[in-house]
């Protein structure tokens, strides 16, 4: 398993670990956690959850008195190593 899909998944067990329920995705550049986040989260989670999406390369909250509060983190995938980093156009 590629390590940023580990941390993913490391970042979502552990926000499920504080009751959130999340949702992983894998995109082609990122994997994404989202989660919703329940008006009753007392305080004290919220430093929890916040040091643990601070281990995702982004994070941020959506708020929305329609759609409630989303909490999301990406983690970027790692770039696959090729023999020649230059370029197509640079090739020898």
């Amino acid at each position: 398993m590629p390590a940023s899909k580990a941390r993913a998944e490391d970042i979502a067990a552990r926000l499920s670990a504080l009751g959130l329920t999340t949702r992983v995705e894998e995109h082609t550049r990122y994997t994404s956690i989202e989660s919703e986040v329940p008006e009753s989260l007392p305080a004290d989670s919220w430093r929890e959850v916040l040091e643990v999406v601070a281990e995702a390369d982004r994070f941020g909250l959506l708020a929305s008195s329609l759609t409630g509060r989303t909490l999301w983190a990406a983690v970027r995938r790692a770039v696959p190593a090729t023999g020649d980093v230059r370029g197509p156009g640079h090739q020898q």
